[in-house]
């Protein structure tokens, strides 16, 4: 297949990416190059005559239209968003803009496109819209998400996120394209800009500083390896059901505070500090509207397309330490860039 990829130098799309090309298909790479992208993600495909890049918003409806004329893609992996929840909270409109205006642009594209090709080409057309768990908003101690789980989300982020899935949906049903949506749980793993949990308490931790634990710490989020994901995304767009949607999730609930001690103890291991890298944890004020739990109920991809995560989770918390101690020429340039660890989001709540 030949498919266009949004987002596809950041963190899970240039994971998307990578894995596509190695299963053999060809890649439009759509990125507006924003500040957590970065093409060093994509680099061992870069020179890969099956890929090819192409530095464009998704609320360009000009440029937008003229990708998918000039590329003419088989599938849309739609991942470039907005993502982080600090960020929503300065910032909402940025996430209006590109999660819900670029979603209905890059809809409306991907429909002209396919409203444009033979019929057997469009009856294998795929519009696979990548989305998360945080729009079903926030579990109490017990349960989880499933796909019939209504829609409640507590952020600007994940109201954004929620906004683009009916869009999707609507999409679907009113104009008949072929639509999959997925919604998956906190990812983490090599590349990972350093503003989401995992990679902050990494990379704070390699340059000495102290590790900010929000709250308490007994958050609870499920956990999903970004290797693991990509597979998962990809046999989605290839083997899902039309019209459908499906969850994706990792390892069993782990608190935030759990998933921090983990990270401390690979660190000790890889690179040892003076003092144990658990006497840097510092508890600090918590965000607002920050949910207390995700737990996401995986059994239908599994059932379906006999998915689930490979990776266990302190394998692969412990592999992802390693990565970025072992490429610290690479947070080094987000940090020349200008990136610093800094702390958003702590506008009261009103």
């Amino acid at each position: 297949m030949k498919i266009l990829i949004t987002g596809g130098a950041g963190f899970i799309g240039s994971a998307v990416v990578r894995r596509a090309i190695a299963d053999g298909h060809e890649v439009v790479n759509l990125d507006a190059l924003t500040y957590s992208a970065n093409l060093e993600n994509v680099e061992s495909v870069a020179n890969d005559p099956r890929y090819a890049f192409e530095q464009a918003d998704i609320c360009d409806q000009a440029r937008v239209r003229e990708i998918f004329a000039r590329h003419r893609p088989d599938a849309v992996m739609h991942l470039a968003a907005e993502s982080h929840n600090d960020r929503a909270i300065e910032g909402p409109l940025d996430f209006v803009r590109t999660n819900v205006v670029g979603t209905a642009v890059l809809l409306e594209a991907a429909r002209e496109h396919w409203n444009g090709l033979s019929e057997p080409a469009k009856s294998q057309f795929r519009f696979h819209h990548v989305s998360t768990d945080e729009v079903f908003g926030a579990l109490g101690e017990e349960g989880a998400f499933s796909e019939t789980t209504p829609y409640d989300p507590n952020s600007p982020y994940s109201a954004s996120k929620a906004g683009s899935d009916h869009l999707v949906r609507v999409w679907g049903r009113t104009y008949g394209l072929p639509v999959v949506i997925t919604n998956c749980a906190n990812n983490y793993g090599p590349y990972q800009f350093p503003e989401k949990l995992v990679p902050t308490v990494i990379t704070r931790a390699l340059e000495g500083k102290t590790i900010p634990v929000y709250g308490d710490g007994r958050q609870v989020r499920d956990w999903l390896h970004v290797d693991d994901h990509a597979e998962a995304l990809l046999l989605v767009l290839q083997k899902g059901r039309l019209d459908e949607t499906y969850c994706i999730g990792g390892t069993p609930n782990r608190r935030n505070l759990e998933i921090i001690q983990i990270l401390c103890a690979a660190l000790d291991k890889y690179a040892p500090a003076n003092t144990t890298h658990a006497e840097k944890i510092a508890f600090v004020a918590d965000r607002p509207g920050h949910d207390f739990r995700y737990a996401i109920d995986a059994s239908k991809l599994k059932a379906e397309l006999g998915w689930e995560a490979k990776t266990s989770l302190e394998d692969g918390l412990e592999q992802t330490v390693r990565w970025y101690v072992e490429n610290r020429d690479w947070i080094e340039g987000i940090r020349q860039r200008g990136f610093h660890s800094e702390r958003l989001g702590l506008v009261k709540a009103s």
